[in-house]
């Protein structure tokens, strides 16, 4: 027997309807390309990504196309997602710190129809234009007094929709039709599409803005320092619009400087971005000497988060930190650190500690830890193992097909990470299954030791890989920035680390260097650091 409700299918178009229709004057503030802050509201919102998707059915845009999105996020951003969407075409994110021969490629992959692109980025397009034979239109996300003179056939996006209007009747499909698409960073081999559809985006909003999770209402100011263009932009550009959340939207402004000013000035409540970013805002708060009145609360996620910078949020600022993790095959929410009843009542340190793991699953995901053989493994909080996890927003493969080894016939994904559980649900990762040292045939954490690190009062940036060692197959090299006007020691280093992990944990050595690599969202590039020290010979060695 089946039940007897409405059939009302979950539409991501749904979600700014509802923020138009219940939120409509809730404000979209945006530090825009051109340079001033701009305000707009859900409602102005609505009405100008109808104005866009009339313009695309229009010019033959139809169910089922990809046009792509290369911008940062403003409400300009916002209205393309929806209006794309609109008609049931896939927005594309492009993420403009990738190589342009890796954009032209992964645009063609995709089979990109147009683009939609912010004045920043105008050269990275000129640049790739005639190797993307699909691109019908090049839409500039400017008025006219900004239009850059170009070989290429620009539209302006504000003369678009001022010439169109909002008689619009979103279009009706199934849920489970394809709403967006992002690509995989792509450090080994070529990147991976992964494809949205309505639905998962929509259940994932819904787990989103769960009290567990981000915790987001209509009495929230948030501003999401973390790109659309990376990995979904964690949910937020959905998430918000469903529970009504003023946005604050900070363009390019990713500087400690720009970003305290918006937090400041707009009141900012709840944030959210990778370790690298607040680690340049509070170095920008320690030399000003300013403070955060607003802000309650920092999700950090991206990259595992350093304790030294949750601890100085929250001992110096008086604002909470929620160390998150997720992917972009997750949509990309898997685990939040909210502090459950049974690790309620700690001390300080305690707190921390837990704090250091990435949290437990919300509502749609499950998760296993297992081993080589597919065992699965106890949460125990000491057993490593392979993190798999499920759920309606999880992807079940790769767009092209690629990758397929990474899920099973049980639509178990393989996440690539070795991590733990403990008997509460908190995961806690270890290391990427291709980083783990394995040192005498036992798993040492490289993260473990670079949030250590970090602590130092003297390293703005740590990384560890495995080195070749003639007894124990691979013993951990530590990989140290200094920070600014500092010149710390190996001794000085190791001695701070001293008994804060396991003895045969420890670096057996430690190199100094100006700059680390980094892929294109942000993650530290050990593949490039072990090409560079592919030779180096360790003192124990």
């Amino acid at each position: 027997m089946l039940g007897l409700m409405q059939e009302w299918p979950l539409l991501c178009h749904k979600l700014l309807d509802y923020a138009a229709e219940q939120h409509g004057a809730r404000e979209v503030i945006s530090r825009s390309t051109e340079g001033p802050i701009t305000r707009t509201n859900y409602r102005d919102i609505h009405t100008r990504s109808k104005h866009l998707a009339k313009w695309l059915e229009g010019n033959g845009y139809k169910l089922g196309d990809r046009i792509a999105t290369l911008a940062w996020n403003t409400g300009r951003h916002m209205e393309a997602w929806y209006g794309i969407m609109g008609i049931g075409a896939i927005y594309h994110t492009l993420n403009p710190r990738l190589f342009p021969d890796q954009i032209a490629w992964i645009m063609n992959h995709a089979d990109d129809q147009a683009i939609l692109v912010d004045l920043t980025f105008v050269p990275i397009v000129e640049a790739i234009a005639e190797k993307v034979p699909g691109l019908r239109h090049i839409i500039v996300l400017t008025d006219e007094e900004h239009m850059p003179e170009s070989k290429l056939d620009l539209i302006c996006y504000e003369t678009l929709i001022a010439e169109s209007d909002a008689d619009f009747k979103w279009a009706d499909f199934p849920e489970e039709t394809a709403a967006g698409m992002c690509y995989t960073s792509g450090t080994t081999g070529d990147p991976k599409g992964v494809l949205y559809s309505h639905r998962s985006n929509v259940i994932h909003a819904m787990m989103a803005a769960l009290p567990d999770a981000l915790n987001l209402s209509s009495n929230e100011v948030l501003m999401p320092v973390v790109p659309m263009f990376h990995a979904n932009s964690w949910g937020l550009g959905m998430a918000a619009p469903l529970t009504g959340t003023t946005m604050v939207m900070p363009g390019g402004g990713m500087d400690g400087a720009s970003i305290f000013e918006l937090l400041d000035t707009e009141k900012v409540t709840f944030t959210a971005a990778v370790p690298t970013v607040w680690l340049g805002l509070l170095d920008y708060l320690e030399e000003t000497g300013k403070k955060l009145p607003h802000l309650t609360r920092v999700v950090v996620g991206g990259a595992a988060c350093p304790r030294a910078i949750t601890a100085k949020f929250e001992r110096d600022y008086d604002v909470e930190v929620v160390h998150a993790w997720g992917m972009t095959e997750m949509s990309p929410l898997g685990s939040l650190g909210s502090i459950k009843p049974e690790y309620g009542g700690l001390d300080v340190e305690k707190t921390l500690d837990v704090k250091e793991k990435q949290g437990f699953a919300p509502f749609g995901v499950e998760m296993k830890i297992t081993d080589d053989e597919n065992k699965e493994l106890p949460w125990d909080g000491k057993t490593f193992g392979r993190l798999k996890v499920r759920g309606p927003a999880v992807a079940k493969a790769y767009y092209g097909g690629a990758g397929a080894e990474q899920f099973d016939g049980d639509n178990w994904f393989d996440t690539g990470d070795v991590a733990h559980i403990d008997q509460y649900g908190y995961m806690q990762i270890t290391d990427r299954a291709k980083d783990v040292i394995k040192s005498g045939g036992e798993w040492i954490s490289t993260i473990d030791l670079e949030n250590l690190a970090v602590g130092h009062p003297d390293v703005q940036e740590a990384a560890v890989i495995g080195v070749a060692h003639p007894k124990w197959d691979e013993r951990p090299l530590l990989i140290c920035i200094p920070r600014k006007g500092a010149t710390p020691t190996k001794e000085g280093i190791l001695g701070f680390m001293e008994g804060k992990v396991a003895k045969w944990w420890m670096p057996d050595d430690v190199a100094f260097v100006e700059e680390i690599p980094h892929t294109a969202t942000g993650k530290i590039q050990k593949i490039e650091l072990r090409k560079q020290f592919a030779d180096y010979k360790l003192p124990t060695a």
